[in-house]
């Protein structure tokens, strides 16, 4: 089980509700191994997943029905547009398909994760919502 903790100066909280509810079935007294890993900017993770999602918000019906109405796949397939993928070889198909890379927090440090934010707003602006005012974009991206 992996937990993400916020250090403050009571000590280290649950870093979000899902980290609080998996704390909840630790027994009290029990002792635990912990490996202590600082991450990226968690704040700029979750701004990463609302530019994602407002991106969506914009697509029109069948941009979404192209996505099989999936915001997962949207955001899988700017970030491999973006440059964020490895190839991987199906024997299915024959063929090299490009896979996007993880971008858990262990895998991606905080300048390569600013990195793939911008390359990814640039594909969004120029593949999928290129009539967006970027100003309004980012004025609602505030609100996430």
């Amino acid at each position: 089980m992996k937990i993400n903790l916020k250090v403050t100066s009571d000590g280290f909280k649950c870093a979000a509700d899902e980290d609080y509810e998996k704390k909840k079935t630790l027994k009290r007294g029990s002792v635990i191994e912990c490996t202590v890993r600082e991450y990226r900017n968690y704040r700029f993770h979750r701004l990463y997943f609302a530019m994602i999602n407002l991106s969506w918000e914009y697509l029109n019906e069948s941009q979404r029905e192209f996505f099989h109405e999936n915001v997962d796949a949207f955001r899988k397939t700017v970030e491999i547009a973006a440059g964020h993928y490895e190839p991987v070889y199906s024997v299915s198909r024959q063929m090299w398909l490009e896979v996007p890379k993880s971008i858990a927090f262990d895998k991606l440090d905080e300048a390569g994760f600013h990195d793939l934010y911008e390359r990814v707003k640039t594909v969004i602006f120029e593949y999928f919502i290129p009539q967006v005012n970027r100003d309004q974009y980012e004025y609602e991206l505030r609100d996430f």
